[in-house]
């Protein structure tokens, strides 16, 4: 073992440590992983101060306290994409939202902030006291990126997840298409309101495997966002035959069709919602 210092190794020992994470496919990686895959000669207590001096030398990029994500300036490493940053900075964790919705072709909207969701409750950097991202949301800041993160229940989160290849080194969690097209009727505001739902069935029609989000809708546990799926795939040309097991459900109250909008509006008794999309925003 070598009896050095933790301080007097050079930033060629880190290099070549952070270069052999890349080597065993660790792009992104911890503390500990470092620790386990330093060199036999190296003290365990010199791998956070080599950690350290990567990071501020721009060989290595700090995620968070104890993570770190490798880049193209390592031997043998790439710069990692935001979608595998997200899903590594907080764990489950899925794409998801507009992030998903533009992934798979559904949306012209540009995302600005990355989404995903998570069953973990989570305290954010912005929720400490650091300024919030854009429209006041908190967000996690990091690489100069804004990730946000959605908790949702377990059962709701294992709920239409795929697995993805971003390419031949990163697969990460993704919503899929129809659980992608379930969360904008479950969490409209996310998406800027219920019209980019009401827009993309009526431009997606043939492209969504109906039956398999009417199913969604019924597993997710929430007879007001089922009412409200069942109303708008109707309004957008759906077949009958399809939307029926959510007209089946019974609804002992109205749901309203647009949740961030004013609480009044039509009423359409047959699916128990209240269509208020000509309201004024509160």
């Amino acid at each position: 073992m070598d009896d050095r210092p933790a301080g007097e190794y050079g930033l060629s020992a880190g290099i070549a440590l952070a270069g052999s994470l890349a080597d065993a496919g660790l792009y992104v990686f911890t503390t500990d992983d470092a620790v386990e895959l330093r060199p036999p000669d190296m003290r365990p207590a010199a791998v956070p101060r080599l950690l350290k001096s990567l990071a501020d030398a721009g060989w290595i990029i700090r995620l968070r306290r104890g993570l770190y994500a490798g880049t193209g300036r390592l031997p043998g490493g790439v710069d990692v994409p935001p979608f595998a940053i997200a899903t590594s900075l907080v764990k489950p964790s899925a794409i998801a939202h507009l992030s998903a919705l533009a992934h798979h072709g559904l949306t012209d909207q540009i995302p600005r902030v990355i989404s995903a969701i998570t069953s973990r409750k989570l305290v954010t950097p912005s929720m400490r006291g650091a300024a919030k991202g854009p429209e006041g949301q908190h967000v996690w800041h990091t690489v100069g990126l804004d990730f946000r993160y959605v908790t949702v229940v377990p059962e709701r989160f294992e709920l239409g997840i795929e697995m993805i290849w971003l390419d031949e080194r990163f697969r990460v969690p993704i919503t899929d298409r129809e659980r992608t097209v379930l969360d904008l009727f479950a969490m409209p505001r996310l998406f800027g309101g219920i019209g980019e739902g009401l827009g993309v069935l009526e431009r997606a029609q043939g492209e969504i495997d109906v039956p398999r989000l009417v199913t969604y809708a019924l597993r997710y546990g929430s007879i007001a966002v089922a009412k409200r799926l069942g109303w708008s795939l109707e309004a957008t040309g759906t077949s009958l035959a399809a939307p029926a097991p959510l007209l089946e459900l019974e609804a002992t109250s109205y749901g309203f069709l647009d949740p961030g909008r004013a609480r009044r509006g039509r009423y359409d008794r047959r699916w128990m919602i209240i269509d208020n999309r000509a309201e004024d925003r509160v």
